[in-house]
């Protein structure tokens, strides 16, 4: 069965990171997405079968810097219902292939920007990374044990939770918008701006006196024994969670450690932590996972990604795929109704050119391959 976004047409200008991750999701959805690469192509990535952000979609090269390449597109996106590019402020317009040269031909577009910085702001044309807009939202600072530096968490918070997500739920909102008022939009999705609202909460808490500025003294950032990783005696970790009163004191039974101080009092915490610590330092990580198995203790296995896969519950849920023999993530969420599609092996760049191109009605396919504007690769 078609996913729940079956019919929607997304044209996604093939970029790094966060976009190509929010095409991903969409077409894990059942979106129709067709991606738009460079002769060339690029990434950090060979773009085979481990080009897993590439899977789900068509593929298609346009070279843009060709005289009629623009038109392409152009006209690629009076068929589509989202439009989503990573460039830098400014570059589609140079490009020609901007919002408003977009929208003028098809005005139900829903236009959807990723930038690091956004597409206003001092720093709106700058380099960087996500570990640089991570940094300014505070979230970076909050990273890390107390006495240490900030740790990078890679960049699942800033691309992919403060990026692509935001960028995929502002297309998708504006998709609801179009189909009730007949216009599109243009979505500004910062990364700058998701990592800040991701963190909401834990500003509320600093605001209301709950949280201090400051790494590895708060509740949930290791600052508590009781919410933190310990090494096993086979150089392994686990990981506690045991926050509310009866989740910890299953943990505390069945750790077995003995009688340990009160953990309602901060100033035990050393101590606490010092005792939890050498208990699960005697035993081996399968073993602790043994004795906490499925009990309410809120412990679990600290797992490398080549384990994950093989965990019972993953196994269970069918929460990892591996087509063409590559392990990945598995789409989420789950629809009762509309089950997303099965995952695919990405395709190469090109492979799709000319029959996306037919279908979505441009008559002219062959001129536009044979002068160079657009690239067949393979067969199709």
């Amino acid at each position: 069965m078609p996913g729940p976004l079956a019919g929607i047409r997304v044209l996604e200008l093939a970029g790094l990171g966060p976009a190509p991750f929010c095409g991903m999701l969409l077409a894990d959805l059942g979106a129709e997405v067709v991606r738009v690469d460079r002769p060339g192509g690029g990434g950090l990535l060979p773009r085979d079968k481990h080009d897993v952000l590439g899977r789900g979609r068509r593929e298609v090269v346009v070279d843009l810097k060709h005289e009629r390449g623009p038109e392409v597109v152009l006209r690629l996106a009076e068929q589509a219902d989202v439009l989503i590019e990573g460039f830098r402020p400014g570059v589609a317009e140079r490009l020609g292939i901007g919002p408003e040269q977009c929208m003028a031909r098809n005005p139900e577009l829903v236009y959807g920007r990723m930038t690091g910085w956004g597409q206003d702001g001092p720093l709106a044309r700058s380099a960087g990374h996500d570990i640089d807009y991570i940094a300014i939202t505070g979230a970076l600072h909050a990273f890390g044990r107390a006495g240490g530096p900030p740790q990078v968490p890679m960049n699942l918070v800033g691309d992919f939770g403060g990026g692509a997500m935001y960028l995929a739920v502002g297309v998708l909102s504006a998709v609801i918008q179009a189909g009730r008022t007949g216009r599109g939009q243009v979505v500004d999705a910062s990364i700058v701006d998701g990592t800040a609202h991701l963190s909401a909460m834990i500003y509320g808490m600093v605001a209301a006196g709950g949280w201090r500025d400051r790494r590895g003294v708060n509740l949930l950032d290791t600052g508590a024994p009781f919410y933190d990783v310990y090494e096993t005696s086979d150089g392994h970790h686990m990981a506690v969670g045991a926050l509310e009163p009866q989740f910890y004191a299953e943990f505390t039974r069945l750790l077995d450690a003995g009688e340990l101080p009160d953990r309602d009092d901060p100033a035990t915490w050393p101590e606490l932590r010092r005792r939890i610590a050498q208990t699960f330092a005697g035993r081996t990580r399968d073993e602790w996972t043994e004795v906490f198995g499925d009990s309410d203790a809120c412990v679990a296995p600290v797992l490398g990604m080549t384990e994950a896969a093989t965990h019972p519950h993953n196994v269970a849920r069918g929460t990892f795929v591996a087509p063409g023999g590559v392990v990945q993530p598995a789409p989420a969420p789950r629809f009762s109704a509309t089950p997303a599609p099965e995952v695919g092996a990405p395709s190469a760049p090109g492979s799709h050119t000319r029959a996306v191109l037919t279908e979505w009605g441009l008559s002219d396919v062959d001129e536009l391959i044979e002068s160079g504007a657009a690239h067949q690769n393979g067969e199709g």
